[in-house]
Parts: C-alpha cells; structure tokens; sequence
C-alpha cells in the first residue's frame, strides 16, 4: 500500500493573501525560495492535524511502513509529529514545484516584471516554467521526478509507503499512478485542492498502482 499525504497545514496556506505574498515582494528570488523550503512552519491547526494523521496513519498502515519526505520543512513537520519515531528518508523527488525567481511573487509583480511568460501562466500553466534557477514546469519537471519516485517504489522492499509531499507534486504522482493526463488533474484541482494533511491510498497491484480513496482530516 502506498500512503500520499499532503502536509498538514502550513503558515503559508493560512495567510496566503495576507502574510508572503506582496507587491512588491520585498525579497530575492533564491531568498523567497529559502524562505517557502527552510523557514515556512505549521499553523496550530496543522498541528492538530498532525495529532489527526498519527491516530489515522496508525489504522491505516503496517506496523513499520518505509517514511519518505519531501526537503520542505512543513513536510518534515508533519512527519515528525505525525509519525513519530520511524526513521524516514528525506528526498527531493517529493519537493514541491521550484517557481525560481517567481517564488511569492503576485500575479500582478509576475506579469509585470516577465510579460514573456505570462500566457503560458494564465492558459497553460502545467507547461509555465517559473523563470530564474531551478525553476520547473508541472508538466516538465514535477512530473519527471514523480516517475522516478513511482519508479523507485516498484523496486523497493514490501512493506507500506508513506509519501508526505506538496499540492503541486501530488498532482504529479496522481498523474503517474492513476495513469491520468496532468491537465486533467489541474483542471479538477481548479475547483477543489487535495486538503492539508489528506491522505490518498492506492494498492500496488500487478505491477500498477490503484486508487482505494482518500482519508480527509477532521480538523
């Protein structure tokens, strides 16, 4: 079985509107970055969530499913509180999209600051690749390290998987392990995201993967 979690809510999600984004941002690109993978918290909900995903991973799971993590500190927490005392790898195939010089900024700053891109963000956003270092497309470079992680799990050992990740990366996954094109997926995130601390469960049978459902958080 393989376990997709979304991490619990984070100081991000909660002030979105309010607290990182601005115009004009008042950081760098690599600044902003750090700051959504080094900095950025869990909220006191995304705790309780957390508390939420202990008791329902604990019914979910075998007794000692194999942890992975994306890089993310909000993702790290969550595995922490959520799972305490299992080891985990930590692995930059479950970090969330690299938006490079893009990071926090508005739409507004966005367009204004590279116009070249800004159709491609408005109409085709799985193919808009963030400008600036490390800046990856959905549909590009999420999506090819999501197959390597899929990949990976083909060939390791038996026991549950628990994959702790991102919005933007589940999208990438579901694509991959429901054999599902990525617009479709973008396209049904428009009207509703995967929650903070959701868990999607999928079988690993004859060699594919199969949705079994999604657990929601209570809190």
């Amino acid at each position: 079985m393989l376990f997709l979690v979304r991490h619990a809510e984070s100081v991000e999600n909660a002030t979105k509107y309010t607290g990182f984004y601005t115009n004009p941002r008042p950081w760098t690109g690599p600044a902003a970055h750090a700051l959504s993978r080094d900095v950025v918290g869990l909220t006191p909900r995304g705790f309780l969530q957390c508390l939420w995903l202990r008791r329902t991973l604990a019914d979910l799971t075998g007794p000692d499913p194999m942890v992975h993590t994306s890089q993310y500190r909000r993702a790290l927490d969550t595995v922490a509180l959520a799972l305490p005392g299992l080891p985990y790898e930590v692995t930059e195939l479950l970090n969330e999209q690299h938006y490079g010089a893009a990071t926090y900024m508005t739409k507004q700053e966005l367009y204004a600051t590279y116009p070249e891109g800004a159709e491609d963000r408005q109409t085709r956003k799985h193919l808009w690749t963030p400008p600036g270092d490390g800046g990856e497309s959905l549909a590009v470079g999420v999506l090819r390290r999501a197959t390597a992680f899929v990949d990976g799990l083909h060939t390791a050992s038996a026991a549950d998987v628990v994959a702790v990740t991102h919005h933007t990366a589940i999208l990438a996954l579901r694509a991959v392990l429901e054999r599902r094109p990525v617009t479709e997926l973008v396209d049904e995130a428009r009207v509703r995201k995967t929650p903070n601390a959701a868990v999607l469960v999928y079988e690993q049978a004859g060699g594919l993967f199969h949705a079994r459902g999604t657990v929601q958080p209570e809190c």
